[in-house]
């Protein structure tokens, strides 16, 4: 199942919690809700984009708090990018090229967390407009990006209202997707 969430062991202090948390982002972004009403491509790049964007609303909540949370923000790192190394050998990337892979894998959450972050301070037109250029490659369907918007900024206070313990204990609630846009 590409960009599916498996489970490993991770060794560090806030690994397991950050494979969780990371476990439930890839669940909310899997929502056919996206796919059907949205019209977010059901492709390899479509399904990146929305965990990406799910991990980064989660990583970005996390940064935001006291220790653990940035900790625990940048086990939802590792934990996403070992999926991405993972999920890439077994649809049969070449050992050789999975490392390139994956770097741009990273460099585009960056680039998006950085565009998102950025736009969510702007207000939700500016957020709609990144989510266009990043989820739909500027080619959104007609309303698609503003409800998108609106879907990430109801999932960010809802993970604002959570507390930090539940979320050090793996536990992370997020709306349903559809709720999130009314």
């Amino acid at each position: 199942m590409a960009l599916g969430f498996r489970r490993r062991q991770p060794t560090d202090r806030h690994g397991q919690a950050g494979a969780a948390l990371y476990g439930a982002a890839v669940a909310a972004a899997r929502a056919p809700w996206f796919y059907q009403v949205l019209d977010v491509p059901d492709t390899l790049d479509g399904r990146f984009d929305l965990i990406a964007l799910h991990a980064f609303l989660l990583i970005h909540r996390l940064q935001a708090d006291a220790e653990p949370g940035p900790a625990l923000g940048q086990a939802v790192f590792d934990a996403m990018f070992r999926d991405m190394d993972q999920n890439l050998r077994e649809i049969g990337v070449g050992d050789l090229s999975v490392g390139r892979r994956v770097r741009a894998m990273w460099e585009a959450f960056h680039g998006r967390s950085k565009a998102y972050a950025s736009a969510m301070g702007m207000g939700r037109p500016a957020l709609a407009a990144a989510l266009d250029r990043n989820v739909w490659r500027g080619a959104a369907p007609d309303g698609a990006a503003a409800t998108l918007a609106g879907v990430v900024l109801a999932q960010s206070a809802h993970l604002a209202g959570q507390p930090l313990a539940a979320l050090a204990g793996g536990a992370v609630d997020f709306l349903p997707a559809e709720e999130a846009s009314r």
